[in-house]
């Protein structure tokens, strides 16, 4: 009972942070029709120092810490990247309206990684005063950059099979009537009768997914871009000082920015959601949940394993829950270009993040702590 009480109490008070309220009252004057408008230059600047804050403290951290800490928790957020696409492949995409296309795009945002959700994980452990690891931020790319290769890699594999099953369908049924007017002993050899069937002949295998290209694709988007150059200085440079004295303090304030953008582009997003099957906005709420809790498990095993720290294991189960708001739109767009944006955009934005930060961050941090009261 103590332990459910600590739980409802701790998540009450997750429940009013100043992240959430930003991206609540967000939410309201977009909804009321405010004309605020913040430019989308400023909204870039804003999340590349707060990804280049969270690449600082990881390298910084990775430098110091053992590697061998550091390989299940990785291993665990790339399987983690791969599952949630999977997940969608056997549950998004069984829905009836739902297009296979559309929720394997959707899978693979929200397995990719939200650079402001992470940023609004470490800022609400560490107003609980919840220590964790602080290369813990790096397994970011761990899970974002699989779970892209993977929606793509599959949606690409389904729509070879289903373009060769019709071409092979149609070269059939050509082959068939041809037949009647073939003479001799010439009709039962295996010639190819039209130019669709010596093409299709031809063809052979469906072409080979190049895998590299989108790796390097996701690697070149913009937020990866950042974090990637931050743990790198972590980990070649000695940047303390410059982090102590000016990114570090301008962190808390740049984030709350930025979730009042994001409260005023979810409320924006909401008219692109309805224009596509319902079902999404199901999926959009339940899947950030399930995949947290997921990964809260996956968490769990490390630290029984490792001594992985229960704040580690809620910025495990925060980027599971998160779905991709920069690097993996564009991404996926050019990867799956048949895929419609409006229903993996749109669910993700709309939906997805929201629940994320204001339910999945204050739920996994209520779970951490009422596990370490136990």
């Amino acid at each position: 009972m103590d332990f459910l009480s600590n739980f409802v109490s701790d998540f009450i008070g997750q429940l009013q942070s100043p992240t959430l309220g930003f991206l609540i009252g967000g939410m309201i004057i977009a909804a009321l029709g405010s004309q605020l408008q913040i430019p989308d230059s400023i909204y870039k600047f804003i999340v590349f120092m707060l990804l280049i804050k969270v690449g600082l403290s990881g390298g910084i951290a990775i430098r110091k810490a053992n590697l061998g800490e550091i390989f299940l928790p990785a291993l665990f957020a790339v399987l983690l990247g791969i599952l949630i696409v999977f997940i969608a492949r056997y549950t998004l995409a069984q829905l009836p309206k739902i297009k296979m296309v559309d929720a394997l795009a959707t899978g693979g945002l929200f397995g990719a990684v939200s650079g402001s959700t992470l940023a609004a994980g470490l800022t609400a452990l560490e107003a609980q005063g919840i220590e964790y690891e602080a290369w813990a931020a790096a397994l970011y790319p761990f899970m974002d950059i699989p779970a892209l290769v993977t929606a793509i890699v599959m949606a690409s594999v389904y729509l070879s099979k289903r373009r060769n099953d019709k071409e092979e369908e149609f070269s059939k049924v050509e082959y068939v009537s041809k037949q009647a007017v073939a003479a001799g002993d010439y009709s039962s050899m295996e010639y190819p009768t039209t130019r669709q069937e010596y093409l299709s002949q031809q063809r052979g295998t469906p072409k080979r997914v190049e895998i590299w290209p989108i790796v390097k694709e996701s690697l070149q988007g913009s937020a990866l871009s950042a974090l990637l150059l931050g743990l790198a200085l972590g980990l070649f440079t000695q940047p303390e000082s410059v982090y102590e004295s000016f990114f570090n303090p301008l962190f808390r304030g740049l984030l709350s920015i930025l979730m009042l953008i994001m409260g005023m582009e979810a409320t924006a997003r909401l008219s692109e959601l309805r224009k596509v099957a319902q079902w999404y906005a199901v999926y959009a709420f339940i899947a950030p949940l399930v995949h947290g809790f997921i990964a809260f498990g996956f968490g769990m095993i490390a630290h029984a394993l490792t001594g992985f720290s229960l704040g580690g294991v809620v910025i495990l189960a925060v980027i599971a829950c998160s779905s991709s708001d920069i690097s993996g739109p564009p991404t996926l767009r050019a990867g799956i270009p048949s895929a419609n944006p409006s229903a993996y955009v749109g669910s993700s934005t709309a939906i997805g993040t929201p629940v994320a930060i204001g339910i999945g961050i204050p739920l996994y941090i209520g779970l951490a702590q009422a596990i370490m009261g136990g």
